[in-house]
């Protein structure tokens, strides 16, 4: 197979002409190493960053198989709306518009009407999350006996959200004999639990270090107060260009403090679990579109949000989990691009960020001038070299 594009892999030549015109030339290592196995109809168990060509690593497959067979039909479960939406547009430019495939979109946050309509034209192929799925199985209105073919995408996500038992309840409705391909950021006990409970001999793959940030990011620490934060995040916003998230704890602080930046001018907009699905598409789209230049986010958008000209990550608030800190700065970097992370560490931030560095540099002890303290006048700006398990040290080199 060559190693510098699609033509390797046998793709029909209707799929290989669409490819191009979506201008992918070059596989990434994740579609180099997905897709072959899939093709042959193995279980694929895989990994890698955020930003690496991972829904096309399934969606080749699945298109593939979904093309050549007048029957059966393939199920992807994803953990938020917006995942779901993004990658329903990118099946459907692979199907083409002369495709007579049926689709059908099942996500929570909008109204039932037009899913039923989807349904009764009898779609081979369902994207949805996991809550709008149980709720159409319970109902009668959607039947996965022909689903031969089931993703999960971002399965670590799934399982932090809760819906372990959701996924449990949709499996009893799938056929026993199925191709299984499941994705997640990391690899913990409880995704390799779960892959043994789902998947047949599946086929291994993991790209890069799960757990190390894509080293085109730029991290930087602001040691700071609760007392102090915003106005260090009004000096930050300020002296940066290009479009920005800003990530905090909770619905109502995201709302809050998108307000406050507009009085002042900085053209913010908030998104978290609350908003209505019509809402979070016209407030992505206009992000998308750099008609506001702050998004004030939950970690709702930490995974699954491809918007290329995101230039920086900004941690207002630390995430709970440390895995959820390499998700969240996922969203800049993308696609080869520079980027750059930025966090606020009050005192009480200690114990989270110690997590996060071990998480990043496993067995690593963390400099005593690293070690988030208290606030320290007139010196809160800190910098750290994110390390891989093979010792290579990450772009970290933003100026004092």
């Amino acid at each position: 197979m060559t190693m510098n594009d699609f033509s390797g892999f046998g793709l029909s030549p209707a799929l290989m002409e669409i490819l191009t015109r979506m201008n992918y030339t070059t596989p990434t290592p994740i579609q180099m190493q997905a897709i072959p196995p899939a093709l042959l109809g193995k279980d694929v168990l895989g990994s890698a960053q955020t930003g690496t060509g991972k829904t096309a690593a399934y969606a080749i497959p699945l298109m593939m198989k979904l093309t050549q067979n007048p029957r059966g039909a393939a199920l992807i479960l994803t953990p938020t709306r917006e995942l779901a939406t993004q990658v329903m547009t990118v099946i459907k430019q692979m199907l083409g518009t002369r495709s007579t495939i049926q689709t059908a979109l099942l996500i929570g946050g909008e109204s039932m009407g037009p899913q039923f309509s989807q349904l009764r034209n009898r779609p081979r192929l369902i994207i949805g999350t996991p809550g709008r799925i149980n709720d159409h199985l319970e109902r009668g209105t959607l039947m996965l006996h022909d689903a031969s073919f089931l993703v999960l995408d971002e399965t670590d996500r799934m399982l932090d959200m809760g819906f372990s038992s959701q996924i449990e309840k949709i499996a009893k409705f799938l056929p026993k004999i199925r191709q299984t391909l499941m994705f997640s950021a990391t690899f913990p006990h409880n995704i390799l639990a779960l892959s043994k409970q789902y998947l047949t001999d599946p086929v291994r793959i993991q790209c890069g270090e799960s757990s190390a940030p894509a080293t085109n990011i730029t991290h930087e620490t602001v040691h700071t107060g609760d007392a102090n934060k915003y106005d260090m995040l009004i000096k930050e916003l300020s002296k940066r260009e290009g479009s920005i998230i800003v990530f905090v704890k909770t619905k109502r602080s995201a709302e809050r403090l998108a307000i406050r930046l507009n009085k002042q001018h900085l053209n913010a907009e908030a998104i978290h679990g609350d908003l209505k699905q019509s809402r979070r598409d016209r407030v992505i789209a206009a992000f998308r579109d750099k008609k506001h230049r702050v998004m004030v986010a939950t970690d709702v958008a930490a995974r699954g949000l491809d918007i290329p000209h995101i230039e920086h990550v900004i941690n207002f608030d630390l995430p709970h989990a440390p895995e959820d800190y390499i998700h969240r700065i996922g969203r800049t970097a993308r696609a080869g691009a520079q980027g750059s992370a930025i966090s606020f560490i009050s005192p009480e931030d200690a114990g989270k960020w110690r997590a996060i560095n071990q998480l990043m540099n496993p067995g690593a002890i963390l400099p005593r001038e690293q070690r988030p303290s208290s606030p320290r006048p007139n010196k809160n700006r800190r910098h750290f070299h994110a390390r891989g398990r093979d010792g290579r040290q990450a772009q970290a080199q933003a100026s004092a």
